[in-house]
């Protein structure tokens, strides 16, 4: 077998499992057909570009986003060490400038003498080497039809959408407000921007969104959308008070003009370092650019906002993984060809850079002739996997890191926590890092 390493994709996975390769001191060819084809919705041609949100979610220590990231730092994750370079305010998530953030991956990968960047578009799988199919969501339509002549599959795919970008300058904070939620945050700043609605401004705002127009994307009725991002006129649709207990929930934050929690709020989360522009947290959507404009002007302090993107909404492809893949994210049917990233059926940044660095460490090992070994199913990386090659696949559906997704602890363990959530939280990120720390210790 050819011993060259082909990673096909620069997005997360990609990037995340090159680096990992180079760190074990072998070579690979990285495949990024941007710019000469571009998808729906990237925008430039950096290698990991976050077309979504800025946020890799929560940094509150014994949570499940947490863990999944620390175990990604003790394992040596490139990506994450990346973010923390283009790190910006997020109260207590991290949440990166995601132009600094590219473009300081882009800068690493290029300098990594073990990688050959090369930008063309892959039509069909390599038919030698070992393989890492990292394509992402918006995996192009040849390729999407080769992985699915090979594993004989069809493909599977759910609709996502993404969230305006407001110009900071433009914001009236006589109106809206810094804080964040219960006055938490990781450095004690007022991380997040806050436009307070009263009842009539609300119902007025509902009113409204309901009655936009929508873009007319083509959907099949069969095509769900991923429940973790839903268009916020698909939340409206479900209750007048479901975005007031969703996205636009005001709870934990004082209106320093009433000295009360507001009926209802819109948070804006800071998209770059230099503060120039924020995002409208929890509004991604479908309407048109003009009924975006005129609706999201209803949010008290968005008055005049100018409006760097409009929302968006663009097809997620995926395999149907647990028929398809073991717990080592090789294709059962051809080991040599693994998969990472959202085409494996992950959902969100940091379980795209996870399964990434999983793909990469482990294609090294077979490269080296070493033991392809899954991590430990105690470890949250090794509960992502476990969930790709062993979920329900007849209704196979993309997961985040949740604690549902890891073993529950034994009887006796669960007896002595049984009354504090918290500390069952504890125990289950303890057993899990005791258990990565002996996994890494004998692993490539």
């Amino acid at each position: 077998m050819d011993s060259t390493i082909h990673i096909l994709g620069g997005g997360l996975a990609g990037c995340e499992a090159a680096f990992q390769i180079a760190r074990a001191g072998l070579s690979a060819v990285l495949y990024e057909m941007r710019p000469a084809a571009n998808t729906p919705a990237h925008k430039t041609d950096r290698l990991a570009e976050l077309v979504c949100s800025n946020s890799l979610k929560s940094e509150t220590r014994n949570t499940a986003p947490w863990l999944l990231k620390e175990e990604l730092r003790r394992a040596g994750s490139g990506l994450l060490s990346a973010a923390e370079t283009a790190r910006v305010p997020g109260g207590q998530a991290l949440t990166v400038d995601r132009t600094l953030f590219a473009q300081e991956v882009t800068s690493r990968i290029h300098a990594l003498p073990q990688i050959e960047v090369r930008r063309e578009e892959v039509h069909a799988l390599p038919s030698d080497g070992i393989v890492i199919v990292a394509t992402g969501p918006l995996t192009s339509d040849a390729l999407a039809t080769d992985i699915a002549r090979i594993t004989g599959s069809g493909r599977l795919y759910f609709y996502d959408s993404i969230s305006p970008i407001v110009d900071a300058e433009t914001v009236d904070y006589s109106i809206a407000f810094r804080a964040s939620r219960y006055g938490k945050s990781i450095d004690s700043t007022d991380d997040y921007v806050n436009c307070p609605f009263t009842s009539e401004q609300y119902d007025a705002f509902l009113d409204a969104l309901l009655e936009a127009r929508k873009h007319t994307p083509h959907i099949p009725d069969d095509v769900p959308y991923f429940e973790a991002c839903l268009p916020i006129e698909e939340i409206a649709r479900r209750g007048r008070d479901t975005l007031r207990f969703g996205p636009m929930k005001p709870v934990g934050l004082t209106d320093p003009r009433t000295g009360r929690w507001p009926y209802a709020a819109v948070q804006l989360r800071q998209e770059t370092a230099r503060a120039d522009s924020y995002n409208l947290v929890g509004f991604q959507n479908y309407l048109k650019y003009p009924d975006q404009k005129r609706v999201f002007r209803m949010i008290p302090g968005l008055e005049n906002a100018e409006f760097l993107r409009y929302g968006q909404i663009h097809r997620n492809t995926y395999i149907n993984a647990p028929s398809l893949l073991s717990a080592t994210l090789q294709l059962k049917q051809d080991p040599r060809v693994f998969f990472a990233g959202q085409i494996s059926g992950v959902e969100g940044y940091v379980e795209s850079i996870a399964t990434g660095l999983i793909a990469g460490r482990l294609a090294a090992a077979l490269a080296l002739s070493q033991d392809v070994a899954p991590l430990p199913r105690e470890t949250a990386l090794g509960s992502l996997c476990h969930y790709i090659s062993h979920a329900e696949a007849k209704n196979y559906q993309p997961a985040n890191i949740t604690f549902d997704l890891l073993p529950k602890l034994d009887d006796a363990t669960a007896r002595r926590f049984r009354s504090d959530k918290k500390a069952r939280h504890a125990e289950v990120c303890r057993i899990a890092l005791e258990k990565l720390e002996g996994y890494l210790s004998v692993a490539v």
